[in-house]
């Protein structure tokens, strides 16, 4: 059986742990606590080590689901859990202050995941704010890394289907990056 392992990242509140829970298949296992940080996220937990989910995708493919925290300050787990992720899905919460500066901040911290991976975007909270559109992100995309196609997509993390999609769209994209690798050299 194909395994795939999968980063979730993003600032606090954008939906990491929610699309983890949308998606798997095993109960979540969370590491929750009391959210100190309510400017930030008005809520009242926060990840503060990891999330871990699992979904088999077909008969043959199963992808491991981590969820990294997002505040700043808990970034020594963000090295740890990227060691083994071939994939990364960033979700950018939508009604977020300079969302498209914070999204490619984000892509600038995971960027030797997505130098050795796939990347997609998931934008949350778009029923909230309207603006940034998709085709402004993607705009910042290619200008701060011309030599990757990024895709993007506006995603309810609530919606199991809606994150298929997105989980989907990040393992062809894992799967194409291994296919067309070139092969090592030979000694």
């Amino acid at each position: 059986m194909a395994e795939h392992v999968v980063l979730f990242a993003g600032p606090m509140g954008s939906g990491k742990t929610t699309a983890i829970r949308s998606l798997s298949e095993i109960d979540v296992v969370s590491t929750e606590a009391t959210n100190t940080d309510r400017a930030t996220a008005d809520k009242e937990t926060t990840t503060v080590a990891l999330d871990y989910g699992e979904i088999t995708i077909d008969d043959v493919t199963k992808v491991r689901l981590y969820g990294v925290p997002g505040q700043k300050r808990f970034d020594f787990m963000w090295s740890i859990l990227a060691g083994r992720a071939r994939g990364l899905l960033l979700l950018i919460n939508n009604d977020a202050p300079d969302s498209v500066a914070l999204l490619i901040e984000y892509l600038n911290d995971f960027r030797e995941l997505h130098a050795r991976g796939a990347v997609v975007i998931g934008v949350t909270k778009s029923d909230v704010s309207e603006t940034p559109s998709v085709a402004e992100y993607s705009a910042a995309l290619t200008a701060a890394v011309p030599e990757q196609l990024i895709p993007v997509f506006t995603v309810d993390p609530r919606n199991t289907e809606e994150m298929r999609t997105l989980l989907l769209s990040l393992v062809a994209s894992v799967e194409m990056r291994e296919l067309l690798a070139p092969a090592p050299e030979k000694i």
